[in-house]
């Protein structure tokens, strides 16, 4: 397989104090990690892909242990989410690399994360916009968890390029209400409740 050619990376951090109503009494944070690296199969059809999700596993680990390292280690991870964003002359196919070496980075360096990894993919143009989903670490049906972060770079994916993103919070979405199983109701059987 072709190697792991990185052209940047970047992080971004978003604190939130207030979303209306009354102040909480924790701040909630967001931080993505992306890479953008060129697509060894942009412009032509490769029909056997899988080996280079080996390739990407050591990126997505080192993107895993900077979003550890931004929100404080860890025990203070309660979200997560991957993404990828691939150039116009990819195909969707070349996103889905990500799933196996962007989750279980993430679940790796968070002990007992039961839940699967949720993601998106597209096929974009430089500048693009991605909203990467995000639940809680260790069960699906987490409703508080539910959210979102949307990222992008002014500059990728060009065409031959896909940015690969990873995303973690520190908690639930500010003044959530709308019900469901909380996080101190996980049982942490099955990933989903």
């Amino acid at each position: 397989m072709p190697d792991v050619i990185l052209r940047k990376t970047s992080r971004v951090i978003e604190e939130i104090f207030h979303e209306g109503g009354p102040a909480p009494a924790k701040s909630l944070k967001r931080a993505a990690v992306m890479a953008v690296i060129k697509n060894p199969f942009a412009g032509r059809y490769e029909p056997d892909i899988q080996p280079f999700m080996e390739d990407l596993k050591p990126l997505g680990l080192s993107m895993a242990e900077k979003l550890v390292e931004m929100l404080g280690g860890a025990d203070q991870i309660e979200g997560y989410g991957k993404a990828a964003l691939i150039g116009a002359d990819g195909e969707l196919e070349h996103g889905a690399l990500w799933h196996a070496p962007g989750g279980y980075a993430m679940r790796e360096l968070l002990d007992g994360s039961n839940a699967i990894v949720p993601s998106t993919k597209k096929v974009g143009g430089v500048g693009a916009r991605l909203d990467v989903p995000i639940t809680h670490i260790n069960a699906s049906y987490v409703r508080s968890h539910f959210d979102s972060m949307e990222v992008g770079l002014n500059d990728a994916p060009r065409a031959d390029e896909m940015m690969l993103v990873l995303v973690m919070t520190t908690g639930a979405r500010i003044h959530n209400r709308a019900g469901g199983l909380a996080a101190a109701d996980i049982k942490g059987e099955d990933g989903l409740r």
